[in-house]
């Protein structure tokens, strides 16, 4: 096994409604949408982002296009004018998600 970064296998897009942040993290194909399945979880982007996302992180699957959506509440100290944050917006959340470490098989990184 490796350890990598999201960063280096995915692709993350993020941004904001008032004081929720929604996340669409994308996988470059089924292999990689399944490892991501398993562990990219609800629980582990929730503890990422610990001390950010003060409610709720659901994930969506989206299959049919190996991608997830991560909606996070209570994630902007308010949102927009209300938070005391110096970036109170949701758009650096993906560049922030794809710091996350995973567990990669090395059969993952060799060319069928």
């Amino acid at each position: 096994m490796t350890v990598v970064q999201l960063k280096d296998v995915a692709l993350a897009r993020s941004g904001d409604k008032g004081n929720t942040v929604n996340i669409g993290l994308i996988a470059k194909d089924e292999r990689w949408y399944q490892l991501f399945k398993e562990q990219v979880t609800s629980e582990k982007v929730k503890n990422h982002f610990k001390g950010l996302v003060e409610g709720e992180v659901t994930r969506y699957e989206l299959p049919n296009v190996h991608a997830f959506n991560f909606v996070c509440t209570n994630a902007l100290g308010g949102g927009g004018s209300n938070s005391l944050r110096l970036d109170n917006l949701g758009k650096c959340f993906g560049a922030n998600l794809l710091r996350l470490e995973i567990k990669v098989p090395h059969s993952m990184f060799v060319e069928e």
